[in-house]
């Protein structure tokens, strides 16, 4: 198990590195592209070689079809909308309480489309690399339940950078947070098996709460681009606080409940693994 992580890892971000310090530059010499389309050659490649390094991780150390990689309109639209309603719901009910004040209606900025772009890619390279990766690897040694676990924690305490400067409080609330939405976008991958649901779950999600003009895990600085100005106007265990809608109590409680019909839905699918003793 911990080789086929390495080999995979190894695969995925030595592709990212050839292309980012091999390919990205030969490009820019020898077609000296604009700042705006170096970003988006940039961005694009990034993408392409890291879904590409796990396509070959797979072809030839699983000796299997990359099945999760095949794009599926339907589970995609289907991610990508439960995404945007599971957070938009509960943040409707926060601006109705007074939690979220409405400050000013900016409308949509084209800016909007480059941030758009640069959530979806980053939704699919988490995806790629504690679903795809981490979870499917520890699943086939441990099974799905502690591969469950196991890929939501770590992928919660990777993201406790985003709360350095907070209080004790508000690093426990946002791993409860994150570890939940971890379990979230997994069990939409153990329904689905596929890479693209799940990373437009993730994406859309994440845009929702940007186009609030609220934290978005912790990050302010696109807050200036959503269409909405708003700010947090209650306590900080009903608005998330700092680090926005994903540790607000309202949230935490919604997503604990699609979480847990999720799982009930792929037991009785079948969709769990079992380790062979």
């Amino acid at each position: 198990m911990l080789g086929s992580l390495l080999l995979g890892g190894v695969a995925v971000l030595g592709s990212i590195l050839i292309f980012r310090r091999g390919v990205l530059p030969l490009i820019e010499a020898a077609f000296n592209p604009g700042p705006e389309l170096l970003s988006a050659f940039r961005r694009a490649g990034i993408l392409l070689t890291a879904v590409t390094g796990y396509w070959a991780f797979v072809r030839w150390h699983e000796k299997r079809e990359a099945t999760e990689l095949r794009l599926q309109p339907i589970p995609l639209m289907l991610g990508g909308a439960s995404g945007a309603a599971l957070v938009a719901l509960p943040m409707t009910v926060l601006f109705a309480l007074g939690a979220y004040e409405l400050v000013l209606f900016r409308g949509a900025s084209p800016s909007l489309f480059g941030v758009a772009a640069l959530i979806g890619i980053a939704a699919v390279l988490e995806e790629l690399t504690y679903r795809c990766l981490l979870f499917r690897i520890v699943e086939r040694a441990w099974g799905t339940s502690v591969a469950l676990a196991v890929q939501a924690v770590v992928f919660a305490l990777v993201h406790l950078e985003n709360v350095e400067r907070g209080r004790l409080i508000d690093a426990v609330t946002m791993l409860v947070a994150v570890t939940l939405a971890g379990l979230l976008w997994a069990t939409v991958f153990v329904l689905t098996r596929n890479l693209w649901a799940a990373a437009a779950n993730h994406a859309a999600w994440n845009f929702t709460i940007l186009l609030a003009g609220v934290p978005l895990s912790g990050i302010e600085d696109w807050r200036s681009l959503a269409p909405l100005e708003s700010r947090l106007a209650g306590p900080d265990w009903l608005t998330g606080g700092m680090f926005g809608p994903e540790s607000s109590l309202l949230v935490i409680v919604s997503t604990t409940v699609a979480v847990v019909l999720l799982l009930r839905a792929a037991r009785r699918r079948g969709r769990f693994i079992v380790p062979v003793a």
